[in-house]
């Protein structure tokens, strides 16, 4: 009985669609960009820059000083629509979608 079980639970894996983020505020590319800027596209075909200079060269940067090696934000990936770093640092895709939405890009200060 098992055996069958089994069998029927990897047809239904077979069948489900991937998840796939359709949020029109998920990122669907990221690229690093000199002098500690991203250009990212959202899957509504939006697209602008993240300035994150000031904040990665701030005193106050917090978590993300780890940033100012360029090897590490070179790192910057996706995760469901996200833009993410390893170390678990991530940035608020509505937010940066809302504010390059209106300005083009978002400053992070």
């Amino acid at each position: 009985m098992q055996a069958q079980a089994s069998a029927e639970e990897d047809r239904a894996a077979s069948v489900t669609p991937p998840v796939r983020p359709s949020m029109p505020w998920r990122v669907r590319e990221v690229t690093a960009l000199p002098d500690y800027r991203l250009s990212v596209r959202f899957v509504d075909g939006l697209s602008g820059i993240v300035d994150m200079s000031a904040l990665v060269s701030s005193p106050g940067a917090g978590v993300f000083s780890c940033l100012r090696d360029r090897e590490r934000f070179e790192q910057v990936y996706l995760d469901h629509g996200a833009v993410v770093w390893p170390g678990e640092l991530d940035l608020a895709p509505d937010a940066m979608h809302s504010a390059i939405k209106q300005n083009g890009e978002w400053r992070l200060v």
